[in-house]
């Protein structure tokens, strides 16, 4: 426990009927009849402690109003005191920073599974900015990670240490617990001498002398026995608080023991995991770039075979086909020779048409002419 917890160390229960309060103030409650409660365990004490309390009841003065009314209010106070700075040093830890920071890796982890482009060109062309994002996704993570780990160690330190002061708490509220336990029976014990003793007397004086002001001496002696009964009420449930208070304190520390070790399993497994499954997610993906880039050139390379096979077959048939065939082809001589033939017989026919035309020509012409004779032999005539 730190220095804040300083004043509150006792080496063990102490017993006064002066306390030094300070600032504390009890005001005096009007006596009221309270009903019977049930009351619990009162801790075992050890045979100094009971001496201690039987030593006690001896002191107390149920008569002295001033010395009844700080009855106990010392451990009371200390009890509040310590509360108060119990308060203000335990407070619970806000992992919600540290949960935004989980959501973020989340999603930078989930980022290394993104699908890359298709296509033979796409594939070798954005291999290298794949290969660039997945390292800077990587860089971002593994500083996402670094202050978590930083947030969750800092966290720890105030877990342990908020544990450490809870059993010093612990500690504490014990001791408190048996003081006023052993101011309760000391209180009581010193009650009941005062009802079966002088209290009794005043009564039974009273009863004889039938005096008034015997009355009223027994009359205020039972006041403040009263009184002091309901003081000693009041110090039963301050004990029972600080009963009901120390499995709080065992709850708490336990939670905080709890929340310790869980960082501590993220700081040893969780993160180391985190940062592995990275270093796989990167080295996976060099691995798949590289077969995928082996396949996209397995590929390329059948193709280019099928293609160059089909290629260095059809070349060879048609090689085969020209290394077969003559100079000329039959068709094309049988379509010479008959070309040939067909134009020696139309030169033949179209000589034999001009022949027969000019035979006919000349034998007009020879009509003609014989004609023209004749018809000039008449004229001369």
């Amino acid at each position: 426990m730190g220095e804040e917890f300083k004043d509150f160390e006792m080496e063990g229960p102490s017993l006064t009927l002066e306390p030094d309060l300070g600032e504390f103030e009890k005001k005096e409650e009007p006596v009221k009849v309270e009903q019977p409660q049930p009351k619990e365990e009162a801790p075992a004490l050890t045979p100094a402690e009971q001496q201690m309390v039987n030593e006690f009841a001896a002191k107390i003065d149920i008569e002295n109003t001033n010395q009844i009314l700080q009855y106990g209010a010392g451990t009371q106070k200390k009890m509040a005191d310590f509360s108060d700075e119990a308060l203000k040093n335990v407070r619970s830890q806000d992992l919600g920073e540290v949960g935004d920071l989980l959501t973020g890796v989340v999603g930078e982890l989930k980022g290394f599974d993104a699908e890359e482009e298709k296509g033979l060109f796409g594939f070798f062309k954005k291999q290298a900015n794949k290969i660039e994002t997945l390292k800077n996704r990587y860089d971002k993570a593994e500083a996402n990670v670094e202050k978590i780990s930083e947030t969750l160690e800092q966290h720890q330190v105030r877990l342990l240490k908020d544990s450490a002061m809870m059993d010093k708490m612990y500690e504490q509220n014990l001791l408190y617990f048996k003081e006023l336990s052993m101011y309760i029976q000391a209180g009581k014990l010193s009650l009941s001498r005062m009802r079966d003793g002088k209290l009794k007397e005043l009564e039974e004086k009273a009863k004889i002398t039938g005096l008034p002001e015997d009355a009223q001496a027994a009359k205020d002696l039972d006041s403040k026995c009263a009184r002091f009964e309901k003081k000693l009420h009041d110090l039963e449930l301050t004990r029972m608080i600080s009963l009901q208070t120390a499995p709080q304190i065992r709850l708490v520390q336990n939670n905080d023991t709890m929340m310790a070790e869980k960082i501590q399993t993220t700081l040893v497994n969780t993160i180391p995991l985190w940062k592995s499954q990275m270093v796989l997610a990167l080295g996976i993906a060099h691995s798949t770039e590289a077969a995928g880039a082996q396949s996209q050139v397995s590929d390329l390379t059948n193709e280019l075979l099928r293609k160059n096979a089909e290629k260095l077959h059809m070349a060879s048939v048609e090689t085969a086909k020209e290394s077969e065939r003559g100079i000329v082809d039959m068709e094309t001589l049988q379509k010479t020779n008959a070309d040939l033939i067909q134009t020696l017989d139309d030169v033949m026919k179209i000589q034999r048409e001009g022949r027969e035309k000019r035979q006919a020509a000349e034998a007009e012409m020879l009509k003609m002419e014989n004609d023209l004779k004749v018809k000039l032999l008449e004229i001369q005539h």
